[in-house]
Protein backbone atom coordinates (compact mmCIF):
# COMPACT_ATOMS: atom_id res chain seq x y z
CA UNK A 1 0.00 0.00 0.00
CA UNK A 2 3.10 2.12 0.07
CA UNK A 3 2.63 3.30 3.62
CA UNK A 4 5.48 4.56 5.87
CA UNK A 5 5.11 1.94 8.87
CA UNK A 6 6.54 3.89 11.36
CA UNK A 7 7.23 2.18 15.27
CA UNK A 8 5.76 3.81 18.14
CA UNK A 9 7.23 2.74 21.85
CA UNK A 10 5.21 3.37 24.96
CA UNK A 11 9.01 3.37 27.12
CA UNK A 12 8.80 7.62 26.73
CA UNK A 13 5.66 7.01 29.41
CA UNK A 14 6.99 4.63 31.46
CA UNK A 15 9.21 6.62 33.86
CA UNK A 16 6.41 8.99 34.22
CA UNK A 17 3.94 5.84 34.94
CA UNK A 18 5.99 4.74 37.61
CA UNK A 19 6.95 7.92 39.55
CA UNK A 20 2.73 8.33 39.28
CA UNK A 21 0.78 5.66 37.96
CA UNK A 22 -0.58 7.86 35.15
CA UNK A 23 -0.82 9.89 32.23
CA UNK A 24 -3.45 11.58 29.60
CA UNK A 25 -2.55 12.79 26.47
CA UNK A 26 -3.93 13.82 23.02
CA UNK A 27 -3.36 11.57 19.87
CA UNK A 28 -3.07 14.74 16.94
CA UNK A 29 -2.73 13.30 13.17
CA UNK A 30 -1.54 9.66 14.23
CA UNK A 31 -1.43 7.76 10.69
CA UNK A 32 0.44 5.59 9.22
CA UNK A 33 1.72 4.40 12.00
CA UNK A 34 2.05 0.72 13.82
CA UNK A 35 2.36 -0.32 17.41
CA UNK A 36 4.49 -3.73 18.11
CA UNK A 37 2.35 -6.51 19.32
CA UNK A 38 3.15 -6.86 22.93
CA UNK A 39 2.00 -7.04 26.24
CA UNK A 40 2.17 -3.27 27.77
CA UNK A 41 2.91 -2.71 31.72
CA UNK A 42 -0.40 -0.55 32.36
CA UNK A 43 -3.78 -0.26 31.45
CA UNK A 44 -4.63 1.98 28.58
CA UNK A 45 -8.32 3.41 27.51
CA UNK A 46 -8.16 5.06 24.00
CA UNK A 47 -10.54 7.25 22.63
CA UNK A 48 -10.35 7.96 18.57
CA UNK A 49 -11.51 8.48 15.58
CA UNK A 50 -10.51 7.04 11.97
CA UNK A 51 -9.78 3.63 11.00
CA UNK A 52 -7.40 1.11 12.35
CA UNK A 53 -6.62 -2.40 12.62
CA UNK A 54 -6.60 -3.82 15.97
CA UNK A 55 -5.22 -7.14 16.82
CA UNK A 56 -5.97 -8.06 20.41
CA UNK A 57 -4.85 -11.27 21.66
CA UNK A 58 -5.93 -13.87 18.84
CA UNK A 59 -8.58 -11.76 16.95
CA UNK A 60 -8.36 -9.04 14.95
CA UNK A 61 -10.58 -6.39 14.49
CA UNK A 62 -11.13 -3.58 11.47
CA UNK A 63 -12.23 -0.63 13.12
CA UNK A 64 -13.97 2.75 11.23
CA UNK A 65 -15.21 5.97 12.85
CA UNK A 66 -15.35 6.62 16.50
CA UNK A 67 -14.49 4.20 19.03
CA UNK A 68 -13.24 3.20 22.86
CA UNK A 69 -10.55 0.76 23.65
CA UNK A 70 -9.82 -0.32 27.00
CA UNK A 71 -6.67 -2.67 27.00
CA UNK A 72 -5.13 -4.97 29.82
CA UNK A 73 -1.54 -5.03 30.52
CA UNK A 74 -1.50 -8.92 30.58
CA UNK A 75 -3.12 -8.99 26.91
CA UNK A 76 -0.67 -8.34 23.85
CA UNK A 77 -2.19 -5.87 21.55
CA UNK A 78 -1.05 -3.67 18.40
CA UNK A 79 -3.04 -1.20 16.66
CA UNK A 80 -2.39 -0.02 12.90
CA UNK A 81 -3.66 2.85 12.02
CA UNK A 82 -5.30 2.78 8.48
CA UNK A 83 -6.62 6.00 7.52
CA UNK A 84 -4.95 9.50 6.76
CA UNK A 85 -6.66 11.29 9.53
CA UNK A 86 -6.24 9.79 12.89
CA UNK A 87 -7.40 11.70 16.35
CA UNK A 88 -8.51 11.12 19.82
CA UNK A 89 -6.94 11.05 23.68
CA UNK A 90 -5.36 7.63 25.36
CA UNK A 91 -5.59 7.32 28.95
CA UNK A 92 -2.52 5.01 30.68
CA UNK A 93 -2.73 4.19 34.40
CA UNK A 94 -1.32 1.24 36.81
CA UNK A 95 -3.70 -0.86 39.02
CA UNK A 96 -1.36 0.65 41.92
CA UNK A 97 -2.54 4.49 40.93
CA UNK A 98 -6.49 3.16 39.86
CA UNK A 99 -6.61 1.20 43.50
CA UNK A 100 -4.14 2.94 46.16
CA UNK A 101 -5.48 1.46 48.91
CA UNK A 102 -8.92 -0.33 48.09
CA UNK A 103 -8.43 -4.10 48.14
CA UNK A 104 -11.72 -4.86 46.62
CA UNK A 105 -11.79 -6.99 43.01
CA UNK A 106 -9.42 -6.63 40.94
CA UNK A 107 -9.82 -4.63 37.31
CA UNK A 108 -8.76 -7.69 35.37
CA UNK A 109 -12.20 -8.76 36.49
CA UNK A 110 -14.05 -6.08 34.83
CA UNK A 111 -16.17 -6.76 32.00
CA UNK A 112 -13.69 -3.98 29.85
CA UNK A 113 -10.32 -5.58 31.21
CA UNK A 114 -10.64 -9.00 31.87
CA UNK A 115 -9.87 -11.66 29.74
CA UNK A 116 -12.09 -12.92 27.04
CA UNK A 117 -13.88 -9.17 27.72
CA UNK A 118 -15.28 -7.09 25.38
CA UNK A 119 -12.82 -4.02 25.21
CA UNK A 120 -13.79 -2.37 22.08
CA UNK A 121 -16.88 0.05 21.95
CA UNK A 122 -18.17 1.88 19.09
CA UNK A 123 -18.69 5.75 19.86
CA UNK A 124 -21.49 8.31 18.60
CA UNK A 125 -21.16 11.85 17.89
CA UNK A 126 -22.68 12.75 21.13
CA UNK A 127 -21.01 10.81 23.36
CA UNK A 128 -17.57 11.32 21.28
CA UNK A 129 -17.95 15.34 22.35
CA UNK A 130 -18.88 13.98 25.63
CA UNK A 131 -16.06 11.70 26.35
CA UNK A 132 -13.70 14.28 24.19
CA UNK A 133 -14.47 16.56 27.42
CA UNK A 134 -14.08 14.43 30.26
CA UNK A 135 -10.26 13.68 28.55
CA UNK A 136 -9.60 16.94 28.42
CA UNK A 137 -10.56 17.87 32.08
CA UNK A 138 -8.18 14.85 32.75
CA UNK A 139 -5.28 16.79 30.76
CA UNK A 140 -5.69 20.05 32.55
CA UNK A 141 -5.99 18.49 36.01
CA UNK A 142 -2.85 16.58 35.39
CA UNK A 143 -1.33 19.63 35.09
CA UNK A 144 -2.42 21.24 38.23
CA UNK A 145 -0.98 21.27 41.76
CA UNK A 146 -4.30 20.57 43.30
CA UNK A 147 -3.73 17.61 46.11
CA UNK A 148 -6.89 15.96 45.14
CA UNK A 149 -5.96 15.35 41.82
CA UNK A 150 -5.32 12.14 41.74
CA UNK A 151 -9.10 11.51 43.50
CA UNK A 152 -10.24 13.85 40.97
CA UNK A 153 -8.86 12.00 37.62
CA UNK A 154 -9.64 8.05 39.20
CA UNK A 155 -13.26 9.87 39.35
CA UNK A 156 -12.50 10.68 35.79
CA UNK A 157 -11.37 7.35 34.31
CA UNK A 158 -14.46 5.83 36.58
CA UNK A 159 -16.96 7.87 34.35
CA UNK A 160 -16.02 6.63 31.27
CA UNK A 161 -15.46 3.15 32.42
CA UNK A 162 -19.71 3.59 33.40
CA UNK A 163 -20.36 5.21 30.27
CA UNK A 164 -18.79 2.02 28.30
CA UNK A 165 -20.52 -0.41 31.05
CA UNK A 166 -23.52 1.21 29.33
CA UNK A 167 -23.12 0.63 25.62
CA UNK A 168 -23.30 -2.63 23.85
CA UNK A 169 -19.87 -4.03 22.35
CA UNK A 170 -18.98 -3.40 18.89
CA UNK A 171 -20.52 -6.03 16.44
CA UNK A 172 -17.07 -6.59 15.23
CA UNK A 173 -15.99 -7.73 18.69
CA UNK A 174 -16.23 -11.63 18.08
CA UNK A 175 -16.14 -13.35 21.71
CA UNK A 176 -13.51 -16.65 21.03
CA UNK A 177 -12.87 -19.18 24.05
CA UNK A 178 -10.38 -21.11 22.87
CA UNK A 179 -8.94 -23.67 25.39
CA UNK A 180 -6.00 -21.38 26.27
CA UNK A 181 -8.27 -18.34 26.78
CA UNK A 182 -10.29 -20.54 29.39
CA UNK A 183 -7.82 -22.20 31.36
CA UNK A 184 -6.11 -18.67 31.67
CA UNK A 185 -9.22 -17.01 32.64
CA UNK A 186 -9.98 -20.04 35.56
CA UNK A 187 -6.58 -19.80 36.14
CA UNK A 188 -6.71 -15.35 36.79
CA UNK A 189 -10.14 -16.18 38.98
CA UNK A 190 -8.81 -18.50 41.13
CA UNK A 191 -5.39 -16.36 41.92
CA UNK A 192 -7.44 -13.45 42.69
CA UNK A 193 -9.88 -15.39 45.03
CA UNK A 194 -7.10 -16.41 47.08
CA UNK A 195 -6.90 -12.72 48.30
CA UNK A 196 -7.26 -10.73 50.64
CA UNK A 197 -5.29 -12.22 53.01
CA UNK A 198 -7.50 -11.11 56.22
CA UNK A 199 -5.78 -13.36 59.33
CA UNK A 200 -2.60 -15.63 59.98
CA UNK A 201 -4.66 -18.44 61.04
CA UNK A 202 -5.97 -18.52 57.20
CA UNK A 203 -2.30 -18.47 55.77
CA UNK A 204 -1.99 -18.28 51.37
CA UNK A 205 -2.48 -21.85 51.01
CA UNK A 206 -1.65 -21.60 46.14
CA UNK A 207 1.43 -20.31 45.93
CA UNK A 208 3.08 -22.25 42.92
CA UNK A 209 1.99 -23.36 39.38
CA UNK A 210 2.11 -26.32 40.57
CA UNK A 211 -0.29 -25.64 43.71
CA UNK A 212 -2.80 -23.76 40.81
CA UNK A 213 -2.21 -26.69 38.20
CA UNK A 214 -3.41 -29.45 40.85
CA UNK A 215 -6.28 -27.59 42.20
CA UNK A 216 -7.14 -27.00 38.82
CA UNK A 217 -6.80 -30.64 37.94
CA UNK A 218 -4.27 -29.88 35.28
CA UNK A 219 -0.65 -30.66 34.26
CA UNK A 220 1.55 -27.24 35.05
CA UNK A 221 3.07 -27.44 31.81
CA UNK A 222 -0.11 -27.21 29.91
CA UNK A 223 -1.50 -24.42 32.24
CA UNK A 224 2.13 -22.89 32.20
CA UNK A 225 1.95 -22.48 28.23
CA UNK A 226 -2.16 -21.44 28.17
CA UNK A 227 -1.02 -18.27 30.38
CA UNK A 228 2.12 -17.74 28.68
CA UNK A 229 0.49 -17.53 25.18
CA UNK A 230 -2.52 -15.68 26.12
CA UNK A 231 -0.73 -13.10 28.79
CA UNK A 232 1.87 -12.76 27.59
CA UNK A 233 3.15 -13.18 31.71
CA UNK A 234 4.20 -16.86 32.83
CA UNK A 235 2.24 -18.05 35.34
CA UNK A 236 4.84 -17.66 38.42
CA UNK A 237 4.78 -13.95 37.34
CA UNK A 238 1.30 -13.60 37.59
CA UNK A 239 1.32 -15.22 40.83
CA UNK A 240 4.18 -13.03 42.55
CA UNK A 241 3.21 -9.87 41.62
CA UNK A 242 -0.08 -10.80 43.14
CA UNK A 243 1.22 -11.81 46.39
CA UNK A 244 3.65 -8.49 46.19
CA UNK A 245 0.70 -6.25 45.63
CA UNK A 246 -0.76 -8.34 48.95
CA UNK A 247 2.00 -7.75 50.88
CA UNK A 248 2.13 -4.42 50.16
CA UNK A 249 -1.41 -3.90 51.47
CA UNK A 250 -0.68 -6.05 54.38
CA UNK A 251 2.65 -3.65 55.02
CA UNK A 252 0.25 -0.77 54.55
CA UNK A 253 -3.11 -0.68 55.94
CA UNK A 254 -2.41 -3.63 58.81
CA UNK A 255 -0.29 -3.42 62.11
CA UNK A 256 0.92 -7.29 61.64
CA UNK A 257 4.21 -7.41 61.95
CA UNK A 258 6.96 -8.61 58.83
CA UNK A 259 7.00 -12.10 60.45
CA UNK A 260 2.94 -12.20 60.51
CA UNK A 261 2.85 -11.02 56.98
CA UNK A 262 4.88 -13.39 55.77
CA UNK A 263 3.70 -16.80 57.30
CA UNK A 264 0.09 -15.57 55.84
CA UNK A 265 1.87 -14.97 52.07
CA UNK A 266 3.25 -18.65 52.93
CA UNK A 267 6.54 -17.97 53.59
CA UNK A 268 8.52 -20.38 56.03
CA UNK A 269 10.68 -17.76 57.11
CA UNK A 270 10.69 -13.74 57.06
CA UNK A 271 14.01 -14.03 55.59
CA UNK A 272 12.54 -16.18 52.87
CA UNK A 273 9.53 -13.27 52.14
CA UNK A 274 12.74 -10.30 52.95
CA UNK A 275 14.48 -11.74 50.02
CA UNK A 276 11.31 -12.03 47.41
CA UNK A 277 10.05 -9.29 48.23
CA UNK A 278 13.17 -7.25 47.22
CA UNK A 279 13.69 -9.15 44.57
CA UNK A 280 10.49 -7.94 43.65
CA UNK A 281 10.31 -4.40 44.04
CA UNK A 282 14.18 -3.43 44.78
CA UNK A 283 13.72 -2.92 48.20
CA UNK A 284 12.49 -3.82 51.46
CA UNK A 285 9.02 -4.45 53.46
CA UNK A 286 9.97 -2.39 56.24
CA UNK A 287 10.41 1.02 53.63
CA UNK A 288 6.62 0.60 52.89
CA UNK A 289 6.02 0.99 57.05
CA UNK A 290 5.99 4.76 58.39
CA UNK A 291 8.92 5.50 60.55
CA UNK A 292 8.54 4.95 64.16
CA UNK A 293 8.53 8.44 66.31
Amino acid sequence: MGKKENSLSVSDFNNELKLKGFNVFQIDDDSNVIRNYSRKDFYKICLTTGQSIINYADRSFDMKGTILFFANPNIPYSWETISRSYVGYTCLFSEDFYKPSDRSESLQHSPLFKIGGTPIFHISEEKREFLNGIFKNMIAEQGTTYAFKDDLIRNYINLIIHEALKLQPAEEFEQVKNAAHRITNVFLELLERQFPIESTDRPLQLRTAQHYATNLNLHVNYLNRAVKETTGKATTTHISERIVSEAKALLLHTDWNVADIAYALGFEYPTYFNNFFKKMTGTNPMSLRPAEV
